[in-house]
């Protein structure tokens, strides 16, 4: 199973979502918080080149945000990239 980093901010509603996700999922993931700590928030950044969160990553794979994750789920990919 590959792993999972989310960047994500404690205020904000799609990285609780995303993370939701995931825990239906039953999948471990780290959780890097950003909130006051720009060295992170540049870190993810420049990693995504997107400066939102969340950023997720399964991986190597570089997903997006929330609404990527769940547009995966839909399409029925997510389980495939999961178990990568």
């Amino acid at each position: 199973m590959p792993s999972i980093v989310v960047y994500s901010s404690d205020w904000c509603p799609y990285c609780t979502r995303a993370k939701q996700l995931l825990a239906r999922k039953a999948v471990a993931f780290t959780e890097i918080k950003v909130d006051g700590k720009p060295d992170l928030r540049a870190e993810m950044t420049r990693k995504a080149q997107q400066t939102s969160v969340p950023q997720i990553w399964i991986g190597d794979t570089h997903v997006g945000g929330c609404d990527d994750l769940y547009a995966l789920e839909r399409a029925g990919k997510l389980d495939a990239l999961l178990k990568a």
